[in-house]
């Protein structure tokens, strides 16, 4: 059996907030659509994160799991860590005598207590955004199209046709399970799945929409506006709650957008600060004066104290980054002196001058 902590790796005692940033983070680096993104990689995460995502289930997995030939580990041994070595695996799907039973479904229904898990949820998906840098300053808004399985707009996903009503299901007669008793080693068990016929509503469509064919859902492209916060840093998240793929009957899973700011040639950031470099001339630096500088907030002119230093570095107060408080961080202007590499004569007999004034 696959060792699940493994594949997101995580410690078997991680939580479940834990357990959900690791899913993201690798399903971020394999996902399919993604250069370099690993399909098989992918699903093996997407299943490790089911099992343990489920408290039912990761708990069915620490205690009844087992692993090829490991001791020590969950269930090691084949069932529970103390079974004296005895394997299980022959019985999984009968016998040959008469016992008809799966483990996973025996431990489910006790595991479960007979009650329903909760409703589904769809996949989450993530996708990336290049903005500008002045963008990821200011904030802005987005709008992506994305390929993924969405509720049907024409039935509102419950798979009838419009003006057509929903019947009692037959199969399940309305129950939304189909209940078994089954004989195991250890005695006869209850146990109860969902009907996959109405997909555990217990109601069916009289007649199927046109659209989805009664699924409720469908592979559609859907325009999704971002709304980018002032101040994101390159390489942070935006989770759209319910924007992800949808399920029958179910809760659509989340969309995870990846903010990457573009370099500017000009700026960076430096936490709420932005900073820059000024050239100079070196008569500007002795002399001082007043200089027009373009800044994200548009041209602006600033004061240039006289006998600056090359390096010396001037503050703007609040034309930085805009923290969530509203109050915004400073713009650094470091002043670099230019030195001239040619002087002319007269340039020489001024500096030679300087020089005997002991500057």
């Amino acid at each position: 059996m696959k060792n699940y902590y493994e594949i997101l790796g995580i410690k078997k005692g991680s939580s479940k907030e834990e357990i959900k940033k690791a899913f993201h983070k690798l399903a971020h680096q394999h996902h399919p659509d993604k250069k370099g993104g690993d399909e098989a990689k992918f699903k093996e995460i997407n299943e490790a994160y089911q099992i343990l995502s489920d408290d039912s289930k990761r708990a069915q997995y620490d205690n009844f799991g087992s692993y090829n030939g490991s001791t020590g580990g969950p269930g090691a041994g084949g069932f529970g860590g103390n079974s004296g070595g005895f394997d299980f695996s022959g019985f999984t799907g009968g016998n040959g005598q008469g016992f008809e039973f799966d483990l996973g479904d025996i431990f489910g229904d006790i595991f479960s207590g007979g009650r329903s898990r909760g409703p589904k949820h769809g996949r989450d998906i993530s996708v990336d955004i290049q903005i500008s840098f002045a963008d990821s300053i200011f904030g802005t808004e987005r709008k992506i199209v994305i390929s993924k399985i969405g509720t049907c707009e024409i039935c509102n996903g419950n798979g009838a046709e419009q003006g057509s009503t929903l019947k009692k299901c037959s199969t399940c007669k309305g129950e939304g399970a189909i209940h078994e008793n089954k004989r195991t080693m250890f005695g006869t068990f209850a146990s109860s799945r969902e009907c996959t016929t109405c997909h555990g509503q217990g109601e069916i469509p009289e007649k199927k929409c046109h659209i989805c064919r009664g699924e409720g859902v469908l592979k559609k492209n859907e325009e999704i506006k971002v709304a980018i916060p002032a101040g994101i840093e390159s390489g942070q998240m935006i989770r759209l709650s319910g924007k992800g793929e949808a399920v029958p009957h179910g809760v659509s899973g989340d969309l995870y957008v990846k903010i990457y700011a573009e370099k500017d040639k000009v700026f960076h950031r430096n936490n709420q600060n932005i900073e820059m470099d000024l050239e100079i001339k070196l008569t500007e630096g002795l002399l001082g004066g007043e200089r027009e500088i373009k800044t994200l907030d548009g041209n602006m002119t600033i004061t240039i104290p006289t006998g600056i230093s090359s390096g010396e570095v001037l503050r703007v107060r609040e034309k930085g980054v805009p923290s969530r408080g509203g109050k915004r961080g400073d713009l650094l202007i470091k002043i670099i002196i230019k030195t001239p590499t040619k002087l002319s004569k007269q340039a020489k007999k001024l500096i030679e001058e300087l020089k005997e004034e002991g500057l």
